[in-house]
């Protein structure tokens, strides 16, 4: 046994207790035999540091891997870290910028030289900060998107689906970021609210008869247009469809078309069409025949006007960067007295999330997946219940968006990344092969130039659960942990990659990649709000690890997360928590001080006495609850569970209950019949020293998962052991361990002695005062509990003798516990005529204040009117003053 410090010091036992898990390979102990069980970490880009959404995420992986390792099975938690195309290359780039230098002064090959170096000197950062959060991952097979076995599984699959028909090249709108030059996913993109103008346009009929008017907040993009839509139920426009508007400063002649697109309650009715630069006029155009390689494109890739096919843009418009081409076409429309008004307003405008660029849907070629294909296994996976998603409610989006698919882009435009296995000959024939050679051999001698584009980073990562495991070769550890047990993913990315795993682990391994998809909620703000570097509101998970520990900010997360529902992160949480790490801490120096050590035996020694019994079953119900809870994935269920079973049951209760039989055995009898008396009492400590430290074992276990550090640090200052904590063996819920007389016996205790300190506490009762206990209506198995209680009963209580005569008359202190009545006469303890002015006084004055706060709550102009925070607060105010009007009304009836 080591003696533990007086203060707990969280840093003093993290970094050292890591390093020892790790370097000793205690991440993935050798369980050839033992049933497998596995998890693969969401991948953090490689640019990344630790933020609290990775902590939560992180910790919810770690408690289950752990978990799994303490049962005994062969668990692996597959790590490593995203390529990052987009966020790596601008990193580097803007190193380079920063001395004097540019992409373009490279070399592909050379620029991706600089990058892979980068990433040796300063790419691990993530990787080591998930290690002080304690994440148990399998470092010594830690993977990365882009290393050599990745690489190839990526090859083979974009091979395979293009030979398949399921991949693809076409002419689209993608979203396109101007300052990155490269097609962008809808997950980089970030709408925000912009005040804006609405500009209303006379185009006008071929025949002069008239115009019709329409409405744009891009009126640059007019010099595109290739239609006018109508609502073909719209009687104002019936005659006119099919007929042709010429659009001003092109003059090009477009035709008037009818498409439901077109709502006859906006606006005129009527909508200027460009399927070459908008998401909804692109279909539009479809519909009405256009081919996308006939729709005209007025920008180029950093979002300068250029000419049109048809070459009718004027020359002074060419080369101007598309605002400010915006203010010159608006000058020349008014200029030719088509400007009908304008209009502010707030503009929902879409910015790329790395370059703050507004995003510009382009029309250019790109490589696209069959999603809709792939998507129909993945929606019957989850609907048979292949895959078990939690929270089901997650379920109807799911199937929602896998329903309503669209191809997927799955090309960028960048230099790093894996570039895409397309080569074309002089003609623009394609050959897609997973080498130079092998697209050689298809092209014969043709001349052979290879695609330029890198594949989306999320192509590669839907790859990952098989990916990691050596596929394509079939490996061994492929056969043992695919398909994976759990996927641990914020909400946020369902479709961005949890649903294309499934669609491509479906696809290639013919199974499901994993059998429960485990959906988490986002990190808020204290006040519920979304955290922002902008708003000052984001909380440094490191920053509360340097603070309260590791432990205190894991326990924090799994106690907070419930199933999908956003988290509001309070450093009070995180604070509270440390404290029960201290409380834990310092039961443990109590134990040591009292005898008590580490248990030699995995099932729970026998017991005789009450309080033992109790506590032996109160363990077994705590590790049934908590089987259930991480059956169930029910983070905050099993977190508090164990909390409460420690705090209350172990540190509060047992550990006062067992005080005197741990002194007891070292005190000197004097009576006759003293060495029998002294046998009977060793044995009783002698009994409870085992159960304690029992007990305090099955409590470090199963709090190992949510608390890895403390646990170990405790684990071992116990007493010797023949293994660390982490590879330990989890508590069997041995029911026939379960005691309900006991239970119920200790149950009654707690809650005699609950009620009798509340009592004392209201009334002011000095501590020390010791009281008389009058005992009226107790049944007979009550009186024999008062009879075997009565010691723990004095000493926890202050009862100084226990009568079960009536108390004399005078003021006295009553409280109720079942059947029986509780009489604490208080004659002389305290003043009875003070007490019961200032209890009288206290119920006037919190009454008042319920009532004032009842009265503003009452009245509808405070609740709509007042900040949310004011109202939430207002009745957080009046629930707590009607709480204290009540519990001073019972302590005044107390006394009678």
């Amino acid at each position: 046994m080591t003696e533990l410090a007086k203060t707990f010091d969280p840093a003093a036992i993290e970094a050292r207790w890591y390093a020892h898990w790790e370097n000793n390979g205690l991440f993935r102990p050798e369980r050839s035999e033992a049933e497998p069980y596995t998890i693969v970490i969401p991948p953090p880009n490689v640019t990344g540091s630790l933020h609290i959404g990775h902590a939560l995420d992180n910790t919810l992986q770690d408690i289950l891997i752990r978990h799994a390792r303490l049962q005994g099975k062969d668990a692996l938690w597959v790590v490593g870290t995203d390529h990052a195309g987009i966020a790596t290359q601008m990193v580097v780039e803007r190193q380079m910028n920063a001395r004097g230098e540019k992409r373009t002064d490279y070399s592909r090959e050379a620029f991706i030289d600089k990058v892979w170096e980068w990433k040796a000197e300063s790419g691990g950062t993530i990787t080591g900060q998930l290690r002080r959060l304690g994440a148990s991952c399998d470092w010594a097979n830690e993977r990365f998107t882009m290393d050599e076995g990745f690489s190839k599984a990526v090859l083979k699959v974009f091979v395979d689906l293009y030979n398949q028909k399921l991949l693809y090249r076409d002419k689209r709108l993608v979203n396109w970021d101007p300052g990155l030059k490269t097609a962008i996913s809808d997950l980089e993109v970030e709408t925000k609210e912009i005040n804006g103008k609405f500009w209303h346009l006379r185009y006008p009929l071929e025949e002069g008869s008239g115009f019709i008017s329409v409405a744009t907040t891009r009126p640059e993009t007019m010099l595109a247009d290739m239609a006018v839509a109508v609502n073909p139920e719209d009687d104002r426009y019936k005659a006119l469809i099919g007929k042709n508007v010429r659009l001003p400063i092109t003059g090009r002649l477009v035709p008037i078309v009818a498409d439901e697109h077109a709502d006859p309650e906006l606006g005129s009715g009527a909508v200027k069409i460009t399927p070459g630069h908008d998401f909804n006029d692109f279909e539009v155009g479809k519909r009405a025949g256009f081919k996308p390689a006939d729709m005209l494109n007025m920008l180029d890739a950093e979002a300068n006007v250029i000419q049109t096919a048809d070459g009718l843009i004027p020359d002074e418009l060419l080369g101007l960067e598309r605002f400010e081409a915006r203010k010159r076409v608006v000058a020349m429309l008014e200029e030719q007295n088509v400007l009908e008004k304008v209009e502010d307003r707030v503009i929902q405008t879409p910015y790329g999330d790395r370059s703050g660029a507004v995003i510009e849907p382009w029309l250019t070629d790109q490589w696209y997946v069959d999603a809709e294909t792939l998507a129909k296994p993945a929606l019957e996976a989850v609907r048979s219940g292949a895959i078990r998603v939690v929270p089901k409610s997650w379920e109807k989006t799911y199937y929602n968006w896998l329903e309503n698919i669209q191809p997927w882009c799955v090309s960028r435009q960048l230099w790093w990344g894996h570039q895409i296995p397309a080569w074309y000959d002089e003609d623009g024939n394609c050959y897609v092969a997973e080498d130079e050679g092998a697209a050689q051999a298809l092209a014969g001698n043709k001349k052979l130039t290879r695609d330029q584009d890198v594949l989306d980073t999320w192509f590669s990562s839907a790859l990952w659960p098989f990916g990691t495991l050596g596929w394509p070769e079939n490996t061994t550890k492929l056969q043992r942990h695919y398909p994976n047990d759990v996927l641990i993913s914020g909400f946020d990315i369902l479709f961005f990659w949890d649903a294309r795993m499934i669609m491509q682990g479906l696809h290639f391994m013919q199974e499901v990649p994993f059998k429960t998809l485990y959906l988490h909620g986002l990190v808020r703000a204290a006040d519920g709000s979304k955290m922002s570097k902008s708003k000052g509101n984001t909380v440094d998970p490191l920053g509360l690890i340097d603070q309260y520990g590791a432990d205190a900010l894991r326990f924090t997360l799994a106690a907070m997360e419930s199933q999908g529902r956003d988290i509001k992160m309070d450093e009070k949480r995180v604070e509270g928590y440390r404290n029960f790490a201290t409380k834990l801490w310092n039961a443990s120096r109590f134990c040591q001080a009292n005898g008590i050590g580490a248990s030699r035996a995995l099932r729970a020694p026998d017991t005789t006495l009450v309080v033992n019994r109790w506590i032996v079953a109160e363990t077994i119900e705590t590790v049934q609850k908590l089987d259930l809870a991480f059956a169930d994935l029910r983070y905050d269920e099993a977190a508090n569970t164990i909390y409460q079973f420690t705090w209350s049951r172990f540190c509060d209760w047992y550990l006062e209950l067992i005080k005197a039989e741990l002194t007891s055995a070292q005190a000197e009898p004097v009576e006759a019949g003293a060495d029998t008396l002294r046998q009977a009492q060793g044995e009783r400590a002698e009994e409870t020293r085992a159960v304690a430290g029992w007990v305090l074992d099955q409590i470090l276990v199963m709090l190992h998962p949510f608390m890895p550090f403390i646990t170990e640090e405790l684990w071992h200052a116990m007493g010797t052991r023949e293994h660390d904590i982490i590879v330990a063996q989890w508590p069997h819920a041995d029911t026939h361990a379960l005691d309900t007389e006991a239970a119920a016996e200790i149950d009654w205790l707690i809650r005699l002695v609950s009620e009798i300190r509340t009592a004392r506490a209201e009334l002011n009762v000095p501590p020390g005062a010791k009281l008389a206990l009058h005992i009226r209506d107790a049944s007979v198995p009550t009186t024999e509990r008062l009879g075997r209680q009565a010691t723990a009963l004095s000493r926890l209580a202050r009862i100084e003798s226990v009568s079960f005569e009536a108390a004399s008359a005078g003021g006295a202190a009553q409280v109720v516990v079942d059947e029986a009545t509780y009489v604490l006469p208080l004659e002389g303890v305290i003043d009875l005529a003070a007490e019961r002015a200032r209890l009288s006084k206290g119920i006037e004055a919190a009454a008042k204040e319920r009532d004032s706060l009842a009265g503003r709550l009452n009245n509808p102009s405070f609740v709509e009117r007042a900040k949310p925070e004011a109202v939430e607060k207002a009745r957080a105010d009046h629930a707590e003053k009607s709480a204290e009007a009540q519990r001073l009304q019972a302590a005044l009836q107390r006394l009678g």
